[in-house]
């Protein structure tokens, strides 16, 4: 029988895991599954920090719980699959988010800080996804894989950007999300990918500062900038039965910047 609006978008009883989960974007996310009646599991690397955005959800009424880890590192990354497993058991939904941004000139991009951002927005949700899928979306012949990119992996920057690690590393998630898709739609999991624009975040707090919310909002022609609440849409219909049909895909969520073509 046909299942009507709502039933598609309910996540009650399925189980997600976000990474990067105690802030930002993550955080809302992680309010958008919970609120769909999601259980929720955080992770991020300072407990005092997930402590606080756990509590902050539980107050919402929704089931959080958090895990300490680096998705910088290996063996943190499978002691939080592992974990997050025995605690709270099967994972339906990953939300592989946790990330980092560098600004510099090409010219004189420090090495480590490349090796930093491909490690941790790259390695790491490919480590994650293969734990997880190997040890439970496999098996079960379900699951749903959410990756954040950018649309900075969509191309190059305005001059004054300079985070050619940052682009280069969001648009291998991007082909990541799009291979990964292909290997596992036997297995009814689907993988898809989200790109923000500016949102105003920790992370993107020194370029707020020098160039402005008037001016980067100026760049959009919806001229506004994303909120608290933008994401949340898109992380339902990838994380639910309402998106069963789709995987593979990006999708932009950036009030139209990455549509504007001749400079």
């Amino acid at each position: 029988m046909t299942r009507t609006f709502p039933q598609l978008f309910d996540l009650t009883g399925k189980t997600a895991l976000v990474t990067g989960g105690s802030r930002g974007l993550g955080l809302q996310m992680a309010h958008a599954l919970g609120e769909a009646g999601a259980r929720v599991m955080l992770s991020s690397r300072k407990a005092a920090d997930l402590e606080q955005a756990t509590a902050e959800l539980q107050s919402a009424g929704i089931d959080a719980r958090w895990i300490a880890a680096d998705c910088g590192r290996e063996e943190d990354i499978r002691r939080l699959a592992d974990e997050t497993l025995q605690r709270v058991g099967e994972i339906d939904i990953l939300v592989n988010n946790a990330g980092a941004a560098w600004g510099a000139p090409a010219e004189d991009h420090p090495v480590a800080a490349w090796d930093k951002l491909m490690n941790l927005n790259v390695r790491g949700y490919f480590i994650l996804s293969q734990h997880i899928g190997k040890r439970c979306m496999i098996p079960r012949k379900h699951g749903r894989i959410i990756n954040i990119a950018s649309i900075a992996g969509l191309g190059g920057n305005p001059p004054q950007l300079k985070t050619l690690a940052y682009n280069t590393s969001k648009g291998a998630v991007i082909n990541f999300t799009r291979a990964l898709a292909c290997e596992w739609g036997e297995h009814n999991i689907t993988v898809n990918a989200i790109c923000p624009g500016f949102f105003p975040s920790k992370m993107t707090q020194h370029t707020l500062d020098e160039m402005g919310e008037e001016q980067l909002a100026a760049h959009a022609p919806l001229r506004r900038l994303g909120d608290d609440e933008d994401l949340k849409g898109i992380t339902l219909l990838f994380a639910s039965d309402a998106g069963k049909h789709i995987t593979g895909q990006w999708l932009a969520v950036d009030g139209g910047v990455s549509v504007i073509t001749g400079g």
